[in-house]
């Protein structure tokens, strides 16, 4: 216990999460609308599959801890005028896509997607469905607040052949709840999650935060024992990154109220122990499923990858994001759309693309983007094998991340025999530390370094 408790503090350090390499503060305007409109005129792969991202960035009331790109408001004619311009988004992306191409994968991410009203996600589904050849069996996702939520809406999911839920809760705890802004009662989340099950859900993800204020050791763990006891299939646990320079309503939260530093070390331990013995498989950073899951299935078999929504099995898709801040990635760039819905309403009603900065990888990029994403999704590298895929010599090509792995080694969260690096039981906590050893950008001299939040 001790080990473990020096290890969480020494590493504790700002680093990106790795839903991208290079990462998305690395983003630059000068890749704009007709960047991203010659990529898609030139450069898409037609055998690659597809991913579809749809941001609905509105809430009925602000959560204090919240980092997402959101818009608080209880005027629904905002959202309709929003559903128009994000029809419109598709159509003109949908445009440039060969219509061989088959969707394996959609999202709607916020935001909160069921701010919609049950008829608006009818319309939108059939509109995507419409305009793109959908694979029998697609993973189809959609985050779910139970706030406001009605039987109507977990129907009109299901009609639009969504499979996936994943239901926001963050914490059971009531004067936790309040503290944030988020007060929806445990008697709320089981009715909710009672909804799904009964409409035919068979994979649904909760997402639980750890670090929010008043949060104990004691009250988080009987928050997750009040969550095991409903059985998700799979569990999402994001540490709170309290950034209020850069949030500014995060500056609603007391500082004084959050758990101290060696408070969120024993949190870290109790999720992973609490739920390892409940059957959950540490799939890794923040992410647990059950050993039947299809998470847990592609970690094991080599196929799991990470995107912008998380953990993902598509490896092979291209992501196309439609709405506010929606981030586009195919295997040569990323492209990010503009942030407010001013300037998106705008720049759609324009006709054009709603592009407002992104980034083309460099052969390096996609070099250490591999590597990255190796120990992230599969916690292994074969040097050998890498060394063939890319024509490169893996020890000189990355001796500055192999010197800095020594360290590492020597607390015991990697193995790094000559032929492989592999990352240890103990190392899972520590993945975005250990991928940081690949980070080209991470090792630059800049007279302002992007803010991350801390890796624990």
């Amino acid at each position: 216990m001790k080990t473990i408790h020096r290890l969480l503090n020494k590493y504790s350090l700002p680093g990106p999460r790795y839903t991208s390499y290079p990462a998305a503060p690395y983003f630059s305007k000068r890749f704009n609308e007709k960047t991203w409109r010659e990529e898609l005129e030139t450069n898409q792969n037609k055998e690659r599959g597809l991913s579809l991202y749809l941001h609905i960035p509105f809430c009925d009331t602000l959560c204090y801890y919240c980092g997402c790109h959101m818009v608080a408001t209880r005027n629904y004619a905002r959202a309709e005028s929003y559903l128009d311009l994000l029809i419109k988004e598709i159509d003109l992306i949908a445009a440039f896509i060969s219509p061989g191409r088959v969707v394996r994968q959609i999202h709607w991410g916020g935001g909160t997607p069921t701010y919609l009203r049950p008829d608006d996600i009818r319309r939108l589904s059939k509109h995507i469905t419409g305009r793109f050849a959908i694979a029998a069996g697609a993973e189809i996702g959609c985050e779910v607040d139970p706030r406001e939520l009605t039987e109507d809406h977990i129907a009109a999911l299901k009609e639009g052949g969504f499979n996936r839920l994943s239901l926001g809760v963050q914490d059971l705890d009531d004067q936790v709840q309040r503290s944030v802004n988020r007060v929806q009662p445990e008697s709320l989340v089981r009715k909710v999650y009672g909804w799904m099950r009964k409409t035919g859900f068979n994979s649904i993800n909760f997402d639980l935060m750890a670090g929010l204020p008043h949060q104990t050791v004691a009250s988080f763990s009987t928050t997750l024992d009040k969550i095991i006891d409903m059985s998700p299939d799979r569990l999402a646990v994001f540490n709170y990154a309290h950034l209020p320079d850069r949030i500014k309503h995060q500056k609603l939260i007391q500082t004084a109220d959050l758990p101290d530093f060696s408070t969120r070390i024993e949190l870290q331990i109790l999720i992973h122990e609490k739920l390892s013995a409940a059957g959950y498989a540490d799939i890794g950073l923040d992410h647990f499923a059950r050993t039947g899951d299809e998470l847990f299935k592609a970690r094991q078999n080599k196929t799991l990858w990470r995107n912008f929504q998380g953990y993902t099995t598509h490896k092979e898709c291209d992501i196309f994001a439609f709405g506010v801040s929606g981030i586009s990635q195919t295997e040569e760039v990323y492209a990010q759309n503009l942030k407010t819905l001013d300037a998106y309403a705008e720049r759609i009603g324009e006709g054009k693309l709603a592009t407002e900065r992104g980034l083309r990888a460099t052969l390096d990029d996609k070099i250490r983007r591999d590597a990255i994403m190796q120990i992230m999704c599969g916690l292994e590298l074969d040097k050998s094998d890498f060394s063939k895929k890319w024509q490169i010599d893996f020890d000189h090509y990355f001796s500055d991340a192999l010197q800095e792995l020594k360290n590492l080694e020597e607390d015991g969260l990697v193995e790094a025999p000559p032929e492989k690096i592999r990352v240890t039981a103990t190392g899972h906590i520590f993945l975005r530390n250990i991928a940081m050893t690949f980070d080209f950008y991470l090792k630059q001299a800049e007279t302002e370094k992007p803010k991350f939040s801390k890796t624990v």
